[in-house]
């Protein structure tokens, strides 16, 4: 015989944790590849592997290293502090854009390799804004 919980504070619980863990891995991959397109320039990024960056202007690398280290601080800070923490589903939703955007310009780029990333990417993102909406909403502080 299966059972099924159906206590809501257990579920919320565990949806809160999935979703942490999520935030949390969207935030660190998010904040590495943001500050190293802030602190490296261009020859640099082509030589580790972003061929995209070789004709890309200097200021569209940097937006987009800030775009992303902005989203990943966006992840975490306003939920953890309960300061706005309905911005935490608006930086997941930038990112999720980030991705879709980035998953054109690879496949415009035939890097069809690097597609995958962007796809498990955009699910995460897509994943925290319809966890924190839905599942596990985030109060803010009273």
């Amino acid at each position: 015989m299966t059972t099924i919980d159906t206590n809501p504070v257990q579920t919320s619980k565990s949806w809160n944790i999935g979703l942490w863990v999520a935030q949390a891995l969207l935030a660190a991959m998010f904040l590495m590849a943001g500050a190293t397109k802030l602190m490296s320039g261009s020859a640099e990024l082509v030589a580790m592997g972003m061929g995209w960056a070789e004709n890309a202007p200097f200021l569209l690398i940097k937006f987009i290293g800030l775009a992303e280290v902005a989203g990943g601080l966006g992840l975490i800070l306003p939920a953890a502090t309960r300061i706005m923490p309905h911005l935490t589903k608006w930086a997941a939703a930038g990112l999720a854009v980030i991705m879709v955007l980035a998953a054109g310009l690879h496949i415009t780029r035939g890097e069809f390799e690097v597609v995958p990333v962007n796809v498990i990417l955009f699910a995460l993102a897509a994943f925290v804004v319809w966890g924190r909406t839905n599942k596990a909403p985030i109060a803010p502080r009273a």
